[in-house]
């Protein structure tokens, strides 16, 4: 089975619409040791094989449209965060105190790009919290961290709230109880939550073929798979409305990158309960991507959300999964990359190495919107508050899976193939003048016959949008 021919299966695909994909290969695309490009590649293609089977049956269309994954493309989305400019500035990908260290034993890794993880990471080591870091930065934290076992590390960070795990081997992953949790799930899960009635959708309009148009999305997430899994959807016509609590600003490079086609409110789900609940009452999907559990003293966990609206999509993603030891623990996929083998295997004795693209969360966030679009899809014959799950940890055990390792499987029968040389990413490269200043930014790589090309609207500032439904 091939790597789209899996990840269509995880999604309930019918095998069939396989044969309306066909794939440019490029070898010089995500170059790594394990298979980053197969795993990327298969993710977008599935994605907008999904896209593309909605939006026949949504059209009428008495086939679906032929899809087109082209490598060059989608490396360069997969890294879209670092190609994304504002007014000529590159981004800032990480903070100063998110990057591996040395420990009295190995290494570990911590995650402190929010200003909150920062301080939960400093109070745990036992440093000063100042504001500038100039006494608790990076030479602070190596001297205390080398005196330390990372082990030791891992679990006082965790205890403080904060991020960091230490660098494991395949193996010692294989040996952990939270590898066993995920190796018995599927990578997509998928339930239906009640008996609403058949989804009957509102007529399509003229112009691009855009399955989730007039589609409400309630986007409640973070950092990067979940953003990315709504972006997507923007791209496809829906009406992604984000909320953020006021007092957890995101980073601005991040909303830059992530924030087209979607609008941007901030709400207190606490103080503000009446405004949402307006927004849930006629909302068609919920995607959240906080930590499991973390939002349902809200009333948001997905049996809640389909008691309240009958028929709604809820997608969740998270970085460990909704289960075993690390269920509630934060993540991100540096980390997961850290403690699931990955970065052992993609470094050296001497230092842990990272893939060439955050994919975990890059395909984990098309595998996402892939799976709504597969339970609007599914809700139009059949009905159903749908819940769709993944996990990057899961998603990481897909990627390293032994029998898959360093393999190029083929990617399908209808295959182009070009050269291993470095790609030029310029021809996925755009420009938009926006409410952020002049953006240059990476195209989508979703594509299918009719479908768009582009986003129709850049993001604006972050939080400056009404909270309701255009």
């Amino acid at each position: 089975m091939t790597d789209i021919e899996f990840a269509w299966s995880e999604l309930g695909g019918d095998p069939a619409l396989l044969a309306h994909v066909s794939t440019v290969v490029r070898g010089g695309a995500l170059p790594a040791r394990l298979p980053v490009r197969q795993l990327a590649r298969a993710c977008v293609g599935a994605c907008a094989l999904a896209a593309a089977e909605l939006g026949a049956r949504r059209s009428g269309l008495p086939r679906t449209p032929e899809v087109r994954v082209d490598d060059a493309a989608v490396a360069a989305a997969f890294v879209s965060e670092r190609h994304t400019l504002i007014d000529d500035r590159a981004p800032v990908s990480f903070a100063p105190l998110s990057r591996f260290w040395r420990t009295a034993d190995g290494w570990v890794r911590t995650h402190a790009n929010y200003p909150h993880h920062r301080e939960r990471l400093l109070r745990a080591l036992g440093l000063p919290v100042d504001a500038d870091g100039a006494d608790s930065g990076p030479a602070a934290v190596e001297a205390v961290l080398a005196g330390r076992r990372a082990q030791e590390v891992e679990d006082a960070v965790h205890a403080a709230g904060g991020l960091a795990v230490a660098l494991r081997t395949p193996r010692q992953w294989a040996a952990h109880e939270q590898a066993a949790a995920i190796a018995g799930r599927p990578l997509v899960e998928r339930s239906r939550l009640d008996g609403a009635p058949v989804r009957a959708f509102a007529p399509m309009e003229g112009g691009p073929l855009l399955p989730a148009a007039k589609v409400r999305v309630l986007d409640l997430t973070r950092v990067l798979a979940g953003p990315v899994a709504t972006r997507t959807l923007a791209l496809l016509g829906a009406d992604v409305l984000r909320v953020d609590a006021p007092g957890l600003p995101e980073l601005p490079d991040q909303h830059a990158d992530t924030g087209f086609g979607k609008r941007s409110a901030l709400l207190d789900l606490a103080a503000d309960r009446r405004a949402f609940e307006e927004l849930l009452a006629t909302a068609d999907v919920v995607v959240t991507g906080y930590r499991p559990g973390a939002l349902d003293r809200f009333g948001l966990s997905p049996e809640a959300l389909a008691e309240r609206r009958p028929g709604v999509v809820v997608a969740q993603v998270s970085a460990w999964g909704a289960y075993g030891p690390w269920g509630d623990r934060r993540g991100f996929d540096s980390l997961v990359q850290a403690a699931t083998g990955i970065a052992a295997v993609e470094g050296s004795a001497e230092q842990p190495g990272a893939l060439p693209a955050q994919a975990l969360d890059h395909g984990t966030g098309y595998l996402l919107a892939a799976g709504v679009l597969r339970a609007l899809t599914e809700q139009s014959a059949d009905g159903g508050a749908r819940l769709v799950r993944l996990a990057l940890a899961r998603t990481a055990a897909w990627l390293t899976e032994d029998a898959r390792s360093g393999a190029d499987a083929d990617p399908g029968q209808d295959v182009r193939r070009t050269g291993d040389g470095p790609l030029d990413p310029s021809p996925w490269l755009a420009h938009a003048d926006s409410p952020l200043g002049r953006l240059r930014y990476v195209l989508p790589p979703v594509r299918f016959d009719g479908g768009p090309a582009d986003w129709a609207r850049p993001p604006g500032r972050w939080g400056a949008d009404p909270a309701r439904w255009l």
